[in-house]
């Protein structure tokens, strides 16, 4: 069982930029694929981008497209995902998670969730 644990949340203003990693316990990191997902309070869990197992494709929810970044170190156990040009609307608790695939949003039956992070932008 893949146990991850997310780190880099906090309080940021709008336009700021924040870098949260989702680091893995064993060392079978490398044959997931990796998703993130954020849920703001009263709303429902939103895809947010994901890396293969290989790290050559990764896809991005709209929304999020040209501002984040997902990538993976494949050494070190650990997934990011770069957020620049923060909005307010950007405010969730985000998630990592672990499974075969996370093409197009769609989770898999096999799959590991991490803790979450809040990230809140505000000014």
């Amino acid at each position: 069982q893949v146990q991850l644990l997310e780190s880099g949340g906090g309080l940021v203003h709008p336009g700021a930029s924040l870098r949260l990693s989702c680091t893995a316990s064993e060392g079978t990191f490398s044959s997931y694929a990796y998703g993130w997902f954020r849920q703001a309070p009263g709303k429902e869990r939103e895809f947010v981008g994901a890396i293969s197992w290989s790290g050559a494709n990764i896809e991005y929810t709209e929304s999020v497209r040209g501002r984040f970044t997902i990538s993976r170190d494949n050494v070190k156990n650990t997934v990011y995902l770069q957020m620049s040009s923060l909005r307010p609307e950007d405010t969730a608790v985000y998630s990592c998670a672990a499974g075969p695939s996370f093409r197009g949003g769609i989770l898999p039956r096999e799959i590991y969730w991490g803790q979450g992070t809040q990230v809140t932008v505000s000014s």
